[in-house]
């Protein structure tokens, strides 16, 4: 994009925010309400692309677009509660609260990965709250962009087919631009950083892109959100139930074919039980199918790319220049590799950083609080899990105490997330909440208001 063309598109998404901020949250509801709709009607069409430009497996691609839908339906619950507070003034006569006004424009950069649901966490979180989206798409994820630019607009004519909305007749404002996409790649994000007329930019992808990105947010002192690297462990306790939780690694390492910022890659084993855990976890690895992601026999499609699987067979040679044992590994071509499992000693350098593929690090670890510190010892600190029957581990490890991670699980996978619960982590996750919770409170401005309805200057 030439940054004359990204002058328009800004330009045009603040005049369409100047209207919508005026627009009552309830009626901003409806329009949620309505591109919800036309996202499930269009969800078979809208996961074929999804997997045409990720690469993930077909059933994945609706449960994202599924996702999608089930962020309207919170979005739409949300108009009604974007509520503040009525405080108790300490002078005679007076009156103090707290309301939550529109932020302006919203930037949203996305990965390849989660081409559709990341960005409807922020789009319908913005719109809700009074805001307009600038987004920029992975280049790997640009056919999505453009299908769900394409519903929203039909959203938007449906919409104002039975809700009046002021100012929206002529060439002045046109609503559609309250979504704008920006098809570009690093350059066009540096843009959108230092462009003082974004008042939030949310950014998803790797911690060096976010680190990037987060110092140019910051010298013109922006807001940021960002949804950066993971390196995700699980703990399996004495007491766990091991079919439980054999199931939720297979799914937690291997869906999106590892390429997920939630996919475990580190898993933790008591001693006495890690023999008859990875015995168990072999024998499930030898029985994942992978190939064609449409076709739905396959668990697991092909990597994202031809650098994706050099980087894997990469750090799996470093892992056999180490000794290390490791089951899988192999790569099937097209793109696609089998799931690897590497048995370690101690969490090196390699075990340390985040390979965005299916490599699953396997070690042993003697009490719980030695566990914990393996799970917080690493950079990142976006999501956690034990498997466990003792209530006593389970509250521990979710403690203050326990795990330094955004999202502790309890006897569930680290792969997934629901709507309801903010998503975010710590350290080099970059520490932002998207979804649920109160989330909706970084997409606007807080303001103190303090009323005098009385004669005299306290």
């Amino acid at each position: 994009m030439k940054k004359r063309e990204y002058h328009i598109v800004i330009n045009r998404s603040r005049d369409a925010q100047d209207i919508w901020k005026d627009v009552p949250a309830p009626i901003r509801g409806k329009l949620i309400r309505t591109f919800r709709i036309k996202l499930f009607q269009n969800k078979d069409l809208l996961a074929r692309i999804i997997t045409s430009d990720s690469k993930k497996i077909y059933k994945e691609a609706v449960g994202e677009v599924f996702n999608a839908i089930e962020m309207c339906e919170f979005g739409q619950g949300l108009s009604r509660q974007l509520q503040g507070l009525t405080i108790p003034s300490e002078k005679q006569d007076h009156s103090l609260k707290e309301t939550w006004h529109p932020l302006g424009l919203v930037g949203v950069i996305t990965a390849f990965n989660f081409p559709c649901a990341v960005w409807s966490w922020n789009h319908v979180l913005s719109i809700i709250c009074g805001n307009s989206v600038i987004w920029k798409p992975s280049p790997r994820g640009i056919n999505v962009a453009r299908k769900c630019k394409e519903l929203w607009d039909q959203s938007i004519l449906e919409f104002l087919t039975y809700n009046k909305v002021r100012h929206t007749q002529g060439n002045r404002f046109h609503l559609q631009d309250l979504l704008q996409i920006i098809e570009g790649d690093n350059e066009e994000a540096e843009w959108m950083a230092e462009d003082v007329r974004i008042q939030l930019l949310s950014a998803t992808g790797s911690t060096e892109m976010g680190k990037s990105l987060a110092t140019k947010v910051a010298a013109r002192l922006g807001r940021g959100l960002y949804e950066l690297s993971g390196n995700n462990a699980i703990v399996i306790a004495p007491t766990a139930n091991i079919d439980l939780a054999i199931k939720a690694v297979v799914a937690s390492a291997t869906a999106t074919s590892g390429q997920r910022c939630t996919t475990v890659r580190r898993l933790l084993i008591q001693t006495s039980i890690y023999e008859k855990v990875l015995s168990r976890l072999i024998e499930a690895y030898k029985a994942i199918t992978i190939g064609d992601p449409m076709d739905n026999k396959n668990m697991m499609g092909p990597l994202i790319d031809i650098a994706a699987v050099n980087k894997m067979h990469e750090v799996l040679s470093r892992c056999r220049g180490k000794g290390y044992i490791i089951h899988g590994g192999e790569i099937k071509g097209d793109c696609c590799v089998t799931p690897a499992i590497v048995e370690v000693k101690e969490q090196c350098e390699l075990v340390r950083m985040e390979t965005f593929a299916p490599i699953l690090y396997t070690m042993k670890y003697i009490g719980l609080d030695n566990a914990i510190r393996m799970n917080n010892i690493v950079k990142q600190g976006l999501t956690s899990s034990i498997f466990t029957d003792s209530v006593q581990e389970a509250e521990w490890f979710a403690s203050a105490t326990g795990s330094d991670c955004g999202m502790v699980n309890i006897n569930v996978g680290t792969h997934g997330a629901e709507i309801g619960g903010a998503f975010g982590g710590e350290k080099e996750t970059g520490g932002g909440r998207e979804m649920g919770s109160d989330s909706w409170k970084q997409y606007m401005r807080r303001t103190t208001t303090n009323i005098n309805y009385g004669n005299e200057v306290i």
